[in-house]
């Protein structure tokens, strides 16, 4: 249900669980070790994630696994929503720059997994909500933590709390994703700004990455500020600050090693 290959050092996902490519504890579970596996390849600069079809990016959860109340069934629906919150947990903290390819519904833990992203890409035709409220439930794959971090509590209270649901034009103008495309656009916008990621210094864009999120994570702000400049000099110890500079000095393109 989670298929990927590896071309040029991006890596394309496709949710792919028919017909709305719903989540499954087995396929988070998968994505969650996607994300260890990939972090562990120095060659992976970038991933895409996008969902298969016209229709779906992805619909959330199969709401059928948390069908039964039983003890049973509340022990199914404890690992069920441990997998949710490993799965994005592990997206979120990958060193690799990932953008989300929004192709259609973005529902539940659909949208979770496009706010796992760091960077969202929305066709015009896209929807998106966080509306477990509407079935006695609650968004658990991050996404009370990630949406308000994104688009500020009144929206975030306004899409969890009403179940509003927010078309493309709307989530751009509130911070919700970065860029609208046209139909059928998602994936070649996303791989574009992936192709964009890979001129960058991997080992560079990862010390990035982490000092933006010192912010969301907490971290005072002088000592964010101290440890950029700690990152700044670590990137000394790399063979790719030597060849960037020199790259740019002999005005050619630099050949990353991420080493």
């Amino acid at each position: 249900m989670i298929e990927h290959t590896i071309e040029n050092h991006i890596c394309r996902i496709t949710i792919n669980n028919p017909p709305a490519n719903t989540w499954t504890p087995e396929s988070l579970k998968a994505m969650k070790a996607l994300a260890h596996q990939l972090n562990a390849d120095p060659s992976v600069y970038a991933a895409v994630i996008t969902g298969n079809g016209e229709k779906f990016f992805s619909a959330g959860a199969d709401l059928k696994r948390f069908q039964a109340g039983d003890e049973k069934g509340i022990v199914a629906a404890r690992d069920f929503i441990h997998s949710f919150g490993d799965a994005f947990s592990a997206w979120m903290n990958v060193r690799f720059v990932t953008i989300a390819a929004i192709n259609g519904y973005a529902m539940g833990g659909g949208l979770e997994c496009a706010l796992a992203c760091d960077i969202r890409i929305a066709e015009s035709h896209a929807q998106m909500a966080l509306p477990e409220p509407a079935v006695g439930l609650l968004p658990g794959g991050c996404g009370t933590q990630n949406l308000p971090w994104l688009v500020g509590e009144g929206w975030a209270k306004r899409m969890i709390l009403t179940n509003e649901r927010v078309n493309a034009e709307t989530a751009l103008r509130i911070g919700l994703v970065e860029e609208v495309v046209d139909k059928g656009a998602s994936l070649t916008a996303a791989v574009a700004m992936a192709e964009r990621v890979c001129t960058l210094s991997p080992k560079s864009v990862e010390f990035c990455k982490s000092l933006i999120h010192n912010a969301r994570n907490g971290v005072p702000r002088e000592a964010g500020l101290s440890l950029e400049r700690e990152r700044f000099m670590d990137l000394f110890n790399y063979e790719d600050r030597t060849e960037g500079v020199t790259a740019f000095l002999e005005k050619r393109k630099p050949n990353w090693k991420n080493a």
